[in-house]
């Protein structure tokens, strides 16, 4: 149930030019099962991840280093080493962290681990659903994982015998 951070391998995704986040699953390596933790680092110029909210999970980010711009809805704000963020589910306001200073920026995310959950991503219309774990679980848990247009329906009885 201890881990120390130096001994959780980072991992590195790179998703075109702006998403190319370096992450620590501190939650996963320690055993946490509803509460989840991540030590993030980002490049200059690089985002985490597209501008999203949740419907079921809470998430709260502290800078530890560097400085960045968080988006929060519509409006911007900068953000540096010591700043805590508050993200509760089902607001409506997307947020992003991005780094816009020319230093790493590096963060703690800690969020709840509940499923199912349901995130949204404003910019590019789409709709997530997330079952059998929360976004940031271990994909091999996954039963149903799915991104889909907004707006895209069927009617309920639609492919029913």
């Amino acid at each position: 149930r201890i881990v120390h951070s130096d001994d959780v391998p980072w991992e590195s995704e790179a998703h075109g030019p702006w998403f190319a986040p370096q992450r620590q699953r501190l939650g996963r390596a320690a055993g946490g099962r509803l509460l989840g933790a991540s030590l993030f680092r980002l490049e200059p110029g690089k985002a985490a991840f597209p501008a999203h909210f949740h419907h079921a999970n809470e998430e709260a980010i502290l800078v530890l280093s560097g400085a960045g711009t968080i988006r929060l809805g519509a409006e911007e704000y900068p953000v540096a080493r010591g700043d805590y963020i508050a993200l509760p589910p089902g607001s409506g306001e997307a947020h992003q962290v991005r780094n816009t200073s020319g230093e790493p920026l590096e963060y703690l995310c800690v969020s709840t681990m509940l499923h199912p959950d349901v995130s949204e991503y404003p910019d590019s219309g789409k709709v997530g659903v997330f079952t059998g774990v929360a976004p940031g679980g271990d994909p091999a848990a996954r039963r149903l994982y799915g991104f889909y247009k907004k707006g895209a329906t069927v009617d309920y009885y639609e492919g029913e015998a």
